[in-house]
């Protein structure tokens, strides 16, 4: 799609654009081609969903939240409710009844659409209607008098296109407005930035209520007309990198890490090992051009290997309150460490105490009904306060340090990222799927370690940890969890991120264990 001035407005002029372009392309699948939905299919079930939500009293500016799997529905009911200027958004299929209840309240919707294996997290919420995509009640006729035609081009740039809500790793989660408008630059800025074409392939795994989800594989879709394959079961991701060999393939470290593994188990025991090409086709990244990784740091010796079988892997860095990417190294200028260069129309600066500020069309509208947070978040001269802590290069490569309210200060005064200290522990113990760094306000710091297979090693691995930290760095004692930490639960987000205040109170009484005993290595030069 062309990037210039003339492009859509909204997403819903952009997904009909797309419509008419490449109508019998096919739009939305299955692994396996069990489910093919062209583009023109797409918008005959649009129009007919538009009609019964329309039915159902959703009008223009109303919510309908949306508690789905990766399937194609999901695209095809959220991409409705667009049309009729309505404000739909996502529920994490993992949320209990009670932050479900939270999201509807916040949010005010009075209509939802889910499906049976979900339906019962519903249950007793004050909704005027449920819709179930896939059993009773399903979305009834449209009225004879609604007009399509008519509803999708009143929908103006200015319009709430939806709320993404944060992970809630420090409290409630909040609801992110993003306009049609910020969302249109966000895909045309990122089109431009990553080198999407049209018939781009995709995977949807992640849950299409985080920012990486809705971005790539919903509205940049719509804008520049990718096939999107839908993966309900996140678990078969290998499997279904061989059946879609996709194009453009993006995943959080962990994702990462269980291809990192399955390169491993392609050369073991192979007397002679098997050429790059032959590898990257084994895992079904063969026609990758982009290949990224976000949402946390990623472990050096992962990105090595990936890059070593010939995948562009590289960092990149983005918000919900951004709109999805903002920045990323391009293709072919990869600096290790870094998280790129901001795509086009986003400014970038650092604060006086280094925190990272971007500006740009791509900033949300603001916190949902929450004005104060909104004017902590974003000053009156438009820069987003992102809450990470950065470093910015001489040529404009930003490199992330850690989130500022995580930073730790012991009792010495000593400024630590415990980012920095838990990927050192991450890359030198193969045995730990989760590392938390303790130590704000006391003499050492201490870790509380989640295992992902056998104990033995650790104790080796975190005095070689140790081996490339500073001194204050160093960790002093720790503790291995037994419990098992579930994403999407209450110590960790859907994408795995470790929400650090519930964990350090879930944990207070094994922390303060840790620092009565004292500390198990001394300090050393």
């Amino acid at each position: 799609m062309s990037l210039s001035d003339a492009a859509p407005a909204t997403i819903c002029a952009a997904f009909q654009a797309t419509v008419a372009r490449q109508p019998d392309q096919i739009a939305l699948r299955t692994v396996g081609g069990g489910t093919t939905i062209t583009w023109a299919q797409y918008a005959a079930r649009v129009r007919e969903i538009a009609a019964g939500l329309a039915a159902l009293g959703v009008r223009r500016g109303d919510t309908v939240a949306l508690l789905l799997t990766n399937r194609p529905e999901f695209h095809l009911v959220d991409t409705a409710a667009q049309h009729l200027g309505a404000v739909p958004f996502s529920c994490y299929n993992t949320s209990s009844p009670e932050q479900i209840a939270h999201l509807l309240a916040d949010s005010g919707a009075q209509v939802a659409v889910t499906e049976s294996r979900l339906a019962g997290v519903l249950t007793g919420q004050p909704l005027r209607h449920v819709v179930v995509i896939d059993g009773e009640p399903g979305f009834p006729a449209g009225a004879p008098d609604f007009d399509f035609d008519a509803a999708w081009p009143a929908v103006t740039p200015d319009d709430l296109l939806t709320l993404v809500y944060t992970s809630g790793t420090t409290g409630p989660p909040k609801g992110v407005e993003i306009t049609h408008a910020g969302m249109a630059a966000m895909a045309r800025a990122s089109a431009q930035a990553l080198g999407v074409r049209a018939g781009d392939r995709l995977i949807s795994f992640l849950p299409s209520a985080h920012i990486a989800d809705r971005w790539a594989n919903h509205y940049l879709h719509s804008w520049t007309g990718t096939q999107v394959t839908c993966l309900s079961d996140h678990r078969e991701i290998l499997a279904a990198l061989r059946d879609v060999r996709p194009t453009l393939f993006g995943a959080v470290p962990q994702v990462w890490q269980r291809i990192a593994g399955g390169i491993h188990a392609m050369l073991a025991g192979q007397p002679v090992a098997p050429a790059a090409a032959q590898v990257r086709a084994g895992l079904g990244l063969d026609q990758a051009r982009i290949a990224l990784t976000s949402a946390a740091p990623a472990l050096p010796a992962v990105v090595e290997l990936i890059n070593a079988i010939g995948v562009p892997l590289s960092d990149a860095w983005g918000m919900s309150e951004l709109s999805g990417i903002a920045t990323v190294n391009p293709v072919g200028a990869n600096r290790p460490g870094s998280v790129g260069l901001p795509i086009p129309g986003l400014e970038t600066r650092l604060a006086v105490d280094g925190e990272l500020l971007v500006r740009g069309p791509v900033v949300m509208r603001g916190y949902r009904g929450l004005p104060a947070e909104t004017l902590a978040a974003v000053d009156i001269d438009g820069w987003l306060h992102t809450g990470d802590l950065a470093t910015i290069d001489d040529d404009g490569y930003v490199r992330i340090v850690d989130r500022k309210k995580d930073l730790i200060i012991t009792a010495g005064g000593e400024n630590i990222s415990p980012a920095a200290v838990e990927l050192a522990v991450l890359t030198h113990c193969p045995q730990v799927a989760q590392a938390v760094i303790v130590g704000d306000g006391r003499p050492y710091l201490v870790a509380l370690l989640v295992l992902s297979s056998v104990e033995e090693g650790v104790e080796a691995g975190i005095e070689a940890a140790n081996a490339t930290l500073s001194r204050p760095e160093r960790i002093r004692a720790y503790t291995i969890v037994t419990d098992e930490w579930q994403p999407g639960g209450e110590l960790l987000t859907a994408t795995m991120k470790v929400r650090r205040r519930p964990v350090l109170s879930a944990y207070a009484e094994q922390i303060e264990k840790l620092y009565q005993a004292g500390p198990v290595w001394t300090s050393r030069e």
